[in-house]
């Protein structure tokens, strides 16, 4: 079982789209489903209901609308990528609830409705308790009695865990959840060091199958894969595999890539292919992003990602909607100002400096974006690189 029945690549933590109300709206869902998938150029995998998707911030009725409605839209995005000759997408699920409750009923809905995997904060969990026995006396008879198991990512990201006390998960506790069939791997959002650690866990069962890591702090790639050059390089990798016990990642779960799904998905392959100069390319053009949607208030920067996102996705008019679920930090309207023409410009650097091929493209919202740049599209290439 593990990760030959998952996808590695690139995972878009999907946003949330809602109404004024914080009711989810299906028809613009959908379409930021599709343009993120691009016609197979964007996301290999969409993980619906994360923190970038506000899965905290919102009702249980609308996270159980979301997973339908994601579910759905994937049948007919495959059946449009089988028509292309592309490989299909896959649909993961948060399926953390607040209690152990919600979780064991986003896990059934999940199961129900036929999800590539789920995912699962455990620290997020009120009252998980012991996190291991969580799994064993409550997820493993769950799936026992359905008769059938879901794939499950465990989730570490300090930002969201309960009690801060206990930022993350227990390497011993990853330790012994790899040993269930079901746990695939984990997605981590964390610094190298902590990354290490799973690393670590994963390989101490490596022998029961593969056990996949997923880079949740997606800048983070481009220092694991970079290339080794003379005694420092070669210095530096070993420095990089110690702290990482030798395993590379299989992916990397990007939030920005909501709005740069293509350019995403090119900076994951030429991380892992170790093609340099077009890794410090990306590197600097990408990492641009967070940096416009961070703004100084009451003298503290303060980063508005979700709220960035959305409202640089309506102005594009692939969404009808930017606004945020309750609790998520909004844009005030002179911050809007600011970023719509500071994204206008890193658009425009973006497009003069990379492959044309690996633009994304608003079309794609509508499932009609072109597999081929345009002869136009090819000399602007030729020129630029």
């Amino acid at each position: 079982m593990k990760t030959d029945r998952l996808r590695g690549g690139l995972s878009i933590p999907v946003l949330t789209i809602l109404d004024e109300g914080g009711r989810l709206l299906d028809s613009d869902q959908r379409r930021l489903l599709r343009y993120l998938v691009q016609s197979g150029f964007g996301a290999d995998i969409l993980f619906v209901l994360g923190t970038t998707g506000e899965w905290n911030r919102i009702p249980m009725e609308q996270r159980e609308r979301l997973i339908a409605v994601a579910l759905d839209e994937r049948r007919a995005i495959n059946e449009h990528l089988r028509c292309l000759g592309r490989p299909p997408i896959e649909v993961w699920v948060g399926v953390t609830g607040r209690t152990r409750a919600e979780t064991r009923a986003g896990l059934e809905r999940a199961l129900e409705l036929g999800a590539d995997a789920g995912v699962i904060a455990p620290l997020s969990i009120e009252d998980i308790g012991d996190v291991v026995t969580f799994f064993h006396r409550e997820v493993t008879p769950l799936f026992e009695r359905r008769g059938r198991a879901l794939p499950l990512l465990l989730y570490d990201n300090a930002e969201i865990a309960v009690h801060p006390t206990i930022p993350h998960i227990h390497t011993r506790d990853v330790k012994r959840l790899s040993r269930l069939p079901y746990i695939c791997g984990i997605k981590v959002t964390a610094s190298r060091r902590v990354f290490g650690h799973y690393t670590k866990a994963a390989r101490h069962f490596n022998e029961r199958g593969a056990f996949g890591i997923y880079v949740g702090e997606a800048m983070l790639i481009f220092d694991l894969f970079r290339p080794t050059r003379g005694l420092l390089g070669k210095l530096r990798e070993y420095w990089t595999l110690y702290l990482l016990h030798h395993a590379l990642p299989i992916g990397v779960v990007a939030g920005p890539a909501n709005v740069f799904p293509r350019e995403w998905q090119k900076a994951w392959r030429v991380c892992a292919a170790g093609d340099e100069p077009l890794m410090s390319r990306y590197r600097s053009l990408l990492g641009a992003f967070e940096r416009l949607c961070t703004f100084r208030e009451n003298g503290r920067p303060v980063l508005k990602l979700i709220a960035g996102m959305k409202h640089v996705l309506y102005r594009e008019g692939i969404i009808a909607s930017d606004h945020v679920a309750p609790g998520t930090p909004a844009l005030t309207e002179e911050q809007k100002a600011i970023l719509v023409e500071g994204y206008a410009r890193l658009k425009a650097q973006i497009r003069a400096q990379t492959d044309p091929l690996w633009h994304s493209r608003r079309e794609a919202a509508e499932g009609i974006a072109p597999l081929i740049p345009s002869a136009n599209d090819r000399e602007v290439e030729r020129t630029t690189r």
